[in-house]
């Protein structure tokens, strides 16, 4: 692969121009594809074969009058002012002139007010209207939205707390605000910082992004054809703009040091795209078959979440052997190591060659101590995994300055946590049964025995005749341990009942308890799968048994820290607000199978860019030490610019006001900071250092069997040393003078 990396390198600076120019017709044309064909975005989050999506198919074939999608709804969620009711006069005339308002829309079918629906509460001082309109929610219009919006201000005014629940959302998903911004400038500084240049910490960006553009336009295209969740785009924006930046860093890292070799500009970014670029393409193919093995789990949601990170950083890797060589060509030596700014040399010009390899003299001066340090932190940090609770967000884990969270926080004071919760139990019985109603009745009884019922209704029947509908309040919250207690206990209650009565758990909450549990019990076999993986993958690239041990342990342990971490802080409500997380909830269902994925392809990265340095020195030298003290001082500070940049693009993503970008956002924070700079740039070299020669042994037999997976480029570079000592030799005077005196 070296090699052909190296011709295309070559191949790319005499076509540099076509190469840039056809890069940015392509983008310009799947813009244009996108944005005439629009998103489509499917946020269903039901799993087949789940006993509540079994059920969802029994109620909508029992219940539902039509094959139309249902329309969309808003809830304007009322409370009186201090001292009034719902029903005081002021009050009913200021609700009635905003109806009317609202009503003035064309696409709006009806408005139901508190008093026709009869959901007071019991002072009579919360409510709620429905307005329902002509179309599903997702195609209800930004016009419509902003009637909504500019009504309600008249009951706001008038002193009534107005705010909007139900289908139709107002507080869209957004990707690209001044949050993501902040993050690039982030990584824009440790650019400069890492080369000397403000030019060059701009290449990387640039590039990134315009990977990252080809990624997201054809992901919205995908969305036409396949069902991508809204969420997929947030985490794919995320990783192929790390990725981006972090692989245009390496080439461009590697293309610096060869022109400091003396090499040519065309040579140098042949030499940067065999080697560094090899390393690029090894490491994103380990991201992508992590991300595709989300599939594993068999959820559909996550498979396309999956995909469409994946798609991402496939164009990452292609603008990065491809696109960047271009633009290296184009700028050439104006953005070389000799071309330093002068500001920002103050600020490096210190690191001689001598002190560069500190933290390496360091590490391996005290391998014990920074190994039980290393180890311990990360320990005592993943104590709190091991009580996770998974769950998904809803409105109660907005932030409260919107008003989707204010108008869960009214309804849950008017009616109690359990209103969120709600649960439909279907009830089927036997057709060929003479007293269905009889048995129907005595189950209901025994679904209000249970404990943390808080009400029952009256069964409804359905089409057969033999399937009823029943609807169960619950005491508790949609997240709450009690509620999915609850579940189960109806669940065990139908294999129980001596009725002979079948009963059927399904709606939002019981929806959402089913993809959490499939999703806990799919994190064992999918970690089982990437570790297996890694190991294989690390014995061909570093032909070692301990060298691939120590790395995939290493990843069990930053993986544990990240979770426990996420449990401090999420779900425990450790210091939330400092993270900006607007109350404590459960763990993002999908975060800890996302983690594994994502955090094992970032760490086979460092793992590669860092060890691959050690092995080269090591097969010249057969010096253990040496080889880790190269390893640190040439890619060390690589792969430390790497991580900062990571940080940097995830914590932008983890300062957005979406609960599920910003849970994302930071596991991904912290999973980057245990796993870099702990682990790798810790921990390896330590362990590494304790386990001297021994670190590199393979058994003579299987170095045999195994392929030579060339992911440095020492093939190439042996052979342009070669060339170089030889033209040294031929062009020395010596030679010249024998040459002439011939």
């Amino acid at each position: 692969m070296a090699k052909y990396l190296y011709k295309l390198g070559r191949w790319v600076v005499n076509h540099n121009k076509k190469v840039i120019g056809g890069t940015l017709g392509f983008l310009i044309i799947i813009a244009i594809v996108a944005l005439s064909m629009g998103p489509a975005f499917s946020d269903e989050m039901s799993i087949p074969d789940t006993e509540s999506a079994e059920a969802g198919k029994i109620l909508e074939k029992e219940f539902q009058s039509s094959n139309e999608p249902a329309p969309g709804t808003v809830n304007l969620v009322l409370k009186a002012p201090k001292g009034q009711t719902l029903e005081s006069s002021e009050v009913v005339d200021a609700i009635n002139e905003t109806i009317d308002k609202i009503k003035e829309d064309k696409s709006v079918v009806s408005v139901a007010t508190p008093a026709e629906l009869g959901n007071y509460n019991e002072n009579k001082q919360i409510g709620y209207a429905v307005v329902t309109y002509d179309v599903p929610a997702g195609k209800v219009t930004e016009q419509s939205k902003e009637i909504i919006l500019e009504s309600i201000e008249d009951t706001r005014d008038a002193g009534i707390q107005t705010e909007l629940a139900g289908t139709v959302a107002f507080s869209e998903l957004e990707i690209g605000g001044i949050s993501e911004v902040i993050g690039v400038v982030i990584a824009y500084i440790v650019l400069a910082l890492t080369f000397t240049s403000f030019l060059a910490a701009g290449m990387p960006i640039i590039t990134a992004v315009i990977g990252l553009g080809i990624g997201i336009l054809s992901i919205l295209i995908g969305t036409n054809y396949l069902d991508i969740p809204s969420f997929a785009l947030a985490l794919a924006a995320m990783l192929g703009l790390a990725v981006g930046i972090d692989y245009a860093l390496f080439i461009m890292s590697r293309f610096r040091q060869e022109l400091a070799k003396g090499h040519s500009v065309k040579e140098a970014i042949a030499i940067a795209n065999g080697t560094a670029g090899s390393a690029v393409v090894f490491a994103g193919v380990t991201v992508i078959i992590a991300l595709l093995g989300l599939g594993v789990a068999k959820i559909p949601f996550l498979t396309m979440m999956g995909i469409s990170a994946a798609v991402c950083v496939f164009f990452a890797i292609l603008i990065a052997v491809i696109f960047v060589p271009a633009i290296l060509a184009v700028f050439g030596h104006k953005i070389g190591p000799s071309r330093k700014n002068r500001f920002l040399a103050k600020f490096t010009s210190k690191k001689n060659t001598k002190e560069s390899n500190k933290w390496g003299n360091f590490v391996t001066k005290r391998p014990w101590t920074v190994t039980i340090l290393g180890i311990l932190l990360l320990v005592v940090v993943s104590i709190p995994f091991f009580h996770m609770q998974l769950g998904l967000p809803d409105n109660g884990t907005k932030s409260d300055e919107t008003t989707e969270r204010r108008a869960y926080d009214l309804l849950s004071e008017a009616y109690g946590p359990g209103y969120h919760s709600s649960l439909i139990v279907l009830a089927e019985a036997d057709k060929n049964s003479e007293d269905i109603q009889p048995k129907i009745n005595k189950v209901v009884e025994e679904l209000g025995d249970l404990a943390n019922v808080k009400s029952v209704s009256p069964p409804v029947p359905g089409k057969s005749g033999n399937v009823f509908m029943i609807s169960i309040t619950p005491k508790t919250g949609p997240n709450d341990s009690k509620t999915n207690d609850l579940v189960h206990s109806i669940r065990e209650l139908s294999d129980n009942n001596k009725e002979q009565v079948e009963l059927y758990v399904t709606g939002p909450t019981a929806v959402n308890i089913d993809i959490s549990e499939k999703l806990n019990d799919a994190v064992p076999l999918f970690a089982s799968l990437i570790v297996g993986f890694a190991f294989i993958l690390l014995v061909l690239v570093f032909r070692s048994i301990l060298v691939p041990l120590k790395a995939v342990l290493g990843f069990l342990l930053s993986l544990l820290a990240t979770l426990g971490f996420v449990v401090f802080v999420i779900q425990d409500g450790n210091f939330y607000s400092l993270f900006g997380f607007p109350t404590a909830s459960p763990v993002l269902a999908f975060l800890p199978v996302i983690v594994i994925g994502i955090l094992f392809g970032l760490a086979m990265d460092y793992e590669v860019f860092l060890v691959s340095r050690m092995r080269e020195e090591f097969t010249h030298s057969k010096d253990a030490k040496k080889a880790i003290l190269a390893g640190i001082k040439d890619s060390g500070g690589v792969v430390t610019a790497a991580g900062l940049i990571m940080v940097a693009v995830f914590t932008g993503f983890m300062l957005a006001p979406d609960p599920i970008i910003k849970s994302m956002g930071f596991a991904l924070t912290f999973g980057i900071i245990f796993d870099a700079f702990v682990v790798r740039m810790a921990i390896v070299p330590a362990v590494m250092t304790l386990m001297g020669k021994a670190a590199w042994y393979l058994p003579s037999w299987l170095d045999k069997i195994l392929p030579n997976i060339d992911v440095e480029g020492t093939s190439i570079q042996k052979g342009i040393d070669e060339s170089m000592a030889s033209n040294k030799k031929k062009n020395s005077p010596r030679i010249k003078e024998e040459r002439v005196s011939e």
